[in-house]
Order: structure tokens, then sequence, then C-alpha cells
């Protein structure tokens, strides 16, 4: 008997101005104005995608103590945002990454659960850490916490969250006109909590939504990130783009789901895609290597070299060979703050490595940040990107993908009309949402009260 064909999980990401978008190009669009959040998650609808994801910066990234203003330049409050989207949108789900370093529960559980009774059941939250002072330095408590103490923050964060949602059961309000009784229930919504990181009690004052509880996403990839994910997440991010290292991600992290007594089908696993498309793979590949170009300026290479170098290197040219010196390696990191300065823990034997690509290739020093950085994730015709994403949710590499196109806000556009359809035509994705919240859509349990759940019908 043949394996059941799979259903493939799509969302959209609204990049902001970051590594990915062309923000110079002719076709870009504001980062910022209300409109182009509308449109992107109206094409997101269109299209049937599960939901709308957001990012959050909580500082402005710098190079050498000033605003890197070729990346990341801010973001407006994610709150704010989705609960716009919330009066636009009908069906489409609205996820928000939320740190849980530097905000308490009650103030978080209030708004997502806000967010949720607001648009009818399509909340999510992407529950992130932080991991370092550069960051802190913005918020009154200063500082950062050590990588298991952050794991464990976040882990009673979520988990006193879980318990203020859970302190309405969903049936106090009877709004008896002829009685006058409003409340069945004058403890509804009465919480007390202690633990290591919170010592709260009180009343949560927003009853419970059409969720129960937001869906529950989580990002981290190292070990800690990985066993928070499958002690309570709903979904989890992936930064593998190879099949081969998709699935081996894939089986980890399931793998890990039956000792908390959850099953395989209850986490999701979502990669972030970016993709360019052609009328043919050879036009796709000739957009593909322009838009490289786009992405990564002069300037831009030179930032990223400094990634490593970890010196001032606005003095080279970005068209020439790459610094004779070698990396700084002092703790003073040009870049804090800066994801990339953990990706590179032996910048000597980084720069050595490049050194030698760039030798063998007769690469500049952009030429190398072009074919070292990250590519385009589906480069093809419609139906080369349409086979590529199925054989990937087939194989067992993910459940799906979280796409990130490199024109905001209309670059999502050719893939709603021209992948979609090839995807619906194969049986793999739906051609209209078959419930009303978000959990419907992934297919996910909707938990009752005190955290019981029930199958999504």
């Amino acid at each position: 008997m043949s394996k059941p064909h799979k259903q493939i999980h799509l969302a959209a990401h609204f990049p902001g101005v970051n590594n990915t978008t062309v923000w110079s190009d002719p076709a870009a669009g504001s980062h910022i104005d209300f409109s182009s959040f509308a449109h992107f998650a109206r094409t997101a609808e269109r299209a049937k995608f599960d939901f709308l994801f957001l990012a959050e910066g909580l500082r402005l990234r710098e190079q050498g103590g000033q605003i890197y203003d070729l990346d990341v330049v801010g973001r407006p409050d994610t709150f704010t945002i989705l609960a716009a989207l919330a009066a636009v949108t009908d069906r489409l789900g609205l996820t928000g990454t939320i740190n849980s370093t530097f905000n308490e529960p009650y103030e978080v559980a209030r708004q997502f659960a806000s967010l949720d009774h607001l648009s009818a059941g399509r909340s999510a939250w992407n529950v992130v850490t932080s991991w370092d002072a550069f960051t802190g330095e913005n918020f009154r408590r200063g500082g950062f916490l050590p990588q298991h103490e952050r794991y464990s923050r976040a882990k009673e964060f979520l988990a006193t969250a879980h318990e203020l949602f859970d302190s309405w059961q969903g049936d106090e309000i009877v709004a008896d006109r002829v009685t006058g009784t409003f409340l069945r229930d004058a403890e509804a919504g009465a919480f007390v909590h202690q633990g290591q990181h919170f010592d709260i009690h009180g009343r949560f004052d927003v009853p419970r939504s059409p969720q129960g509880r937001p869906v529950i996403f989580q990002a981290g990839d190292s070990e800690e990130g990985r066993e928070f994910a499958a002690s309570g997440a709903d979904a989890i991010f992936s930064r593998y783009a190879t099949l081969a290292e998709g699935q081996s991600f894939y089986q980890d992290v399931k793998g890990r789901l039956a000792k908390y007594g959850r099953r395989r089908d209850q986490l999701l696993i979502l990669p972030a895609a970016t993709f360019v498309l052609g009328d043919t793979d050879a036009e796709a590949e000739e957009l593909a290597r322009e838009v490289r170009r786009q992405q990564v300026s002069g300037a831009t290479a030179l930032k990223h070299l400094e990634f490593v170098w970890n010196r001032d290197l606005s003095g080279y040219d970005p068209d020439g060979p790459l610094p004779d010196i070698d990396p700084d390696t002092g703790e003073d990191h040009i870049a804090r703050g800066r994801a990339q300065v953990r990706m590179y823990r032996d910048p000597l034997a980084t720069a050595r490595e490049w050194r030698e690509l760039a030798a063998a290739n007769g690469w500049s020093i952009r030429d190398l940040v072009i074919n070292t950085g990250n590519r385009q994730t589906f480069v093809g015709a419609p139906e080369t990107v349409a086979r590529t994403i199925d054989e990937f949710v087939q194989a067992d590499a993910c459940d799906g993908f979280i796409l990130v196109p490199h024109l905001t806000p209309g670059g999502l556009d050719p893939f709603a009309d021209k992948v979609v359809p090839l995807l619906q035509e194969k049986g793999v994705f739906r051609t209209d949402y078959e419930g009303t919240t978000l959990r419907d859509h992934l297919g996910l349990a909707h938990p009752d009260h005190a955290g019981e759940e029930r199958v999504a019908s």
C-alpha cells in the first residue's frame, strides 16, 4: 500500500529590510507603511496560506557603533501590525515573534489573547530568547542570561502564559439579560504562579479566546532549542535548505516528542525558503544571479567580511582581493549583536578557508560573499519549484515552508499566481480554507480548559 500524500503547509514571512530583501529595486515598496503589510497579507490569504509571520527587532543592529543601514532598519511594533491585519483578512493566521527574555508573562499573554479574540482565533506566538547584552542595553533589566538560563526562563515563561490562558475555562460568561447575571463564576481568571523566574498572582482579565491558546512556534536550533520545541511548541522553524539536512533535522526533532507524551503530528517543521521564478529554469537561474548581486552590494560585501575579520574594512576595494591581514580575535566585536558573529566560531580558520576559495576561483571580496552566502532555496520555472517543494515534504525533510520573497510587498504575488495552482492540481495543497482558526489550518488540536485537547474538526 502506497504512503498517502502529505498536505503541504505554506506561510509567508514579511522580512523588513534585511539581507534577503532588495530594497533598492524599483519594484520594492515601503517596509513600514501599512499598505505594504496589507498587500502582503491579502496575497497570502488569496493563496490560502496558513499564516503570515513577522520577526522582531528589539535593537537596530550596528557595525562599528553605527547603524548598519544596509540591513535591518527596524520594524514597527508586532502586535500593532497584526491587530491591524486582523481587520483586513478573514482566515490568514497572524504570527508574531515576541521575546521571552525582556517581557513579562502577564503582558504577553494578555496581548496574544486579545489578538486571538480580534482575529477570531488566528493568533500565533513565536517564542524566542535573547542571547546578548547588546540588546539588553535597551531594557531596564540590561545584561543578558546565559544560554541554559534563558531557555529555563523561556520554558517557565511559556508555562506561566498557559496558566493565564487557562485561568478562564470558557463557560464563565452567561450574559443573561433576564436575570442580570453576567458571570457564572466570580473566581474567573484567578491565577497563582510561584517559580524560579516568576512569582505572580492575581486575575487574568481577558476571557478564554477562540483557540484557547495561541499556536506556539519556536526557532532555536541548539540542543536546548530543539528540546524546548519538542516539549511544548506546535511548530519549529528550520534553517536547513538541503534534502539530507532537512531529513536529519526532521527525524531528530520528531524523535524527541514521545518522551513528552506527544505524537509526531503534534509538531510541524517549517523551514524558511527564498525563491526566484522564471518562465524557464535557465531564465530563473539568470534572474537569481542578478538578485544575488543586488542583495550583496560592494558595501554589503565589506560589512559581511567584517563579521569575520572584526576590523574596519571600509578602505578595501570590494572588487579587489581579500585582506592579507588576519582577523582580530578580540572579544569586543565590531559587529556585536549580529547573529552572524556566532556563526564564525574560529575566524582565523574561516579566513584561511575563504582565502583559499578566492584564490582557487579568482574571486574578489564581493564574489566571495555572493558565492558563500545564502542562496535562493528554490530557483526555476513554476513547475520545477512546485515539484521540488512537494518532494521535500513527501520525503519528510519538512512539513512545509515559510516563504521569504526578496521584494516587498509584491514579491509573493508570482508564487501565489503561478506555483500555488500547480500544488493544488497535485492535490497536496488546499483549494480553500476548511476551518476558521489557525489551528484548523495547521491540523492542530484545540486545547480545552485545563489544557486538555480536542482534535481540530
